[in-house]
C-alpha cells in the first residue's frame, strides 16, 4: 500500500512508519480505550458524566466486526477511566463491551489485569489515549493512538521522543477521534470495504456477529487497596 494512498485518507501524523503499523496491527487481538479526552473533549458535568459520538460508536462497531470477519471471533473490549463516569458505564453496557475499569489510577497495572482475563500478551492490544494518565499503559501496549488535543504539545513531543505513540490522530475527542482510528484499523488490515459490504446487506456473517456481541455482559473493576476488584458501582 504505497504512501501516497495511505496520506489520501489519513491526516494524523505517524511516528511508526505506516508499513511497520500496518505489520504491528496484525497481532492485535483487543481494543482498551480511555474514556474523557478520547470519546469526548473531556468536558463533565456536575455529577462527572460526559458525552459520546454515535459516529464513534458506530465506528467500532466496524472495528469489531472488521475484526470478527477476519479471526472468525470477537475481539475483546475495554474502556480504562480514572474517574466513575455514567456515560461511560451506561455506554459499555449498550454496546456489550467486556470490560470496564473504572476510578483506576494506574492504568497499566488494569491493562495487565485485562491481559490476564483474557490471555492476552500487551503487544496484542489497541490502546486509545490522550493524556499523562494513560502514558503507563501506552508504554507496553502493542499499538499507541493518541488523540491530538491542540493544547498539550509539549505533552505531544514527550510521547513522541519516549516511544509512546505509533500515530497522532488529525481529530480531536469532539471530531470523530475514533471514527479516523477505527477506520484506519480497518484500512490498515485491507478489509474496509469487505467490512462495509457485509454491515450494509446485512449479512448473515454480520447477523451472528451481533447476536454474539449481544450477549456480551460487561464486568465492572476498580482499585481498592491498590488492588484491581471486581465491584458493580454504586
Amino acid at each position: 500500500m504505497n504512501d501516497e494512498l495511505v496520506n489520501q485518507f489519513f491526516k494524523g501524523k505517524f511516528i511508526t512508519p505506516f508499513h511497520e503499523f500496518q505489520q504491528k496491527m496484525q497481532h492485535i487481538k483487543a481494543f482498551v480505550f480511555d474514556w474523557d479526552g478520547v470519546f469526548n473533549n473531556a468536558h463533565k458535568s456536575y455529577d462527572g458524566s460526559s458525552s459520546f459520538s454515535e459516529i464513534d460508536s458506530l465506528g467500532i462497531t466496524m472495528m469489531r466486526f472488521c475484526y470478527y470477519l477476519q479471526h472468525g471471533k470477537h475481539a475483546a473490549v475495554a474502556v480504562i477511566s480514572g474517574e466513575q463516569n455514567k456515560t461511560a458505564l451506561y455506554f459499555v453496557q449498550r454496546e456489550h463491551y467486556n470490560t470496564i475499569f473504572y476510578r483506576i489510577k494506574d492504568k497499566k497495572t488494569a491493562l495487565q489485569f485485562f491481559c490476564e482475563q483474557y490471555h492476552l500478551q500487551p503487544s496484542e492490544i489497541l490502546f486509545v489515549f490522550d493524556d499523562v494518565l494513560d502514558l503507563s499503559a501506552s508504554a507496553v501496549a502493542g499499538v499507541r493512538i493518541m488523540v491530538q488535543h491542540s493544547s498539550n504539545l509539549l505533552l505531544t513531543d514527550y510521547t513522541v521522543k519516549n516511544n509512546l505513540v505509533d500515530y497522532i490522530t488529525a481529530n480531536d475527542g469532539n471530531n470523530g477521534a475514533l471514527r479516523e482510528t477505527t477506520e484506519l484499523y480497518m484500512f490498515a488490515n485491507n478489509n474496509f470495504s469487505e467490512t462495509i459490504k457485509q454491515r450494509v446487506a446485512f449479512s448473515e456473517q454480520y447477523q451472528n456477529f451481533l447476536a454474539q456481541r449481544n450477549k456480551i455482559v460487561p464486568d465492572f473493576y476498580t482499585t481498592q487497596n491498590n488492588s484491581i476488584i471486581q465491584q458493580n458501582p454504586q
